[in-house]
């Protein structure tokens, strides 16, 4: 059945807190740390590596990862520990364009083969122009930040920046997730991470919302628990 509520349209104006310039920096820092712990549970990386990311891998030869929008760089951290017990060589780049989330996942535990860096949108897009590429490039809960008009450039700048693979893991909306997310996040006190969770389902793609604003040649693929993936595959071999 079609939803009908206040879930059927993507609420594009809600701003989430931690987003504010001026939040409280005590309550952004225990986002950062909370995510570690939200983003095991729900956005799915462990499939994500398994069935994405680890069969372009090697054990001999070195490939390069670019995560866009780490936030407090627990999925970075996460694919490369992945990566290095599966004894693969895996060189991860993770960046964001916000300087407290920077400032955040610079001071964790260093992680061999992890660098982190504050890059803007505009940086994202001279990395592209200069020629950088990167074998495989990932985002996690970004595209509900963008308008449809925003989107395609998004997604065009990704595609360029990467040799190979392009993932975007992102949440899909629906009366389920966030009835289901509104009961399942009060052990999280202390930080942003309810109410802002709450505002980015309300922000996020259905599936179909996805595959109508993706252009031609990205997969739209609906992942539980209330997921969307968004991929790009290219033929990197040359033949």
């Amino acid at each position: 059945m079609a939803n009908r509520g206040p879930l059927r349209d993507r609420d594009v104006h809600a701003v989430e807190e931690m987003d504010r310039p001026g939040c409280d920096p005590a309550r952004l820092n225990r986002t950062y740390a909370q995510f570690a712990v939200v983003n095991r549970a729900v956005a799915g990386w462990r499939g994500i590596y398994r069935t994405h990311i680890r069969p372009v891998l090697s054990a001999t030869a070195v490939t390069t990862l670019l995560d866009i929008g780490c936030g407090g760089g627990d999925v970075p951290v996460l694919l490369a520990a992945w990566a290095a017990r599966d004894r693969l060589k895996l060189e991860v780049t993770a960046i964001d364009p916000d300087r407290r989330a920077f400032d955040f996942a610079r001071r964790r535990r260093h992680t061999p083969g992890v660098t982190f860096r504050q890059a803007s949108t505009a940086e994202l897009a001279e990395l592209a122009e200069e020629g950088q590429r990167y074998d495989v490039v990932v985002s996690n809960h970004v595209l509900h930040h963008l308008g449809t008009a925003e989107l395609p450039q998004f997604l065009a700048e990704s595609a360029l920046l990467s040799r190979g693979t392009v993932i975007h893991n992102d949440i899909r909306r629906s009366p389920a997730a966030y009835a289901l997310f509104y009961a399942a996040s009060w052990p999280f006190p202390g930080s942003f991470i309810r109410e802002d969770g709450l505002t980015s389902i309300r922000r996020s793609y259905t599936t179909s919302e996805l595959q109508a604003a993706a252009p031609p040649g990205w997969t739209v693929l609906a992942r539980p628990p209330f997921r969307n993936l968004l991929t790009l595959s290219r033929n990197t071999r040359g033949d």
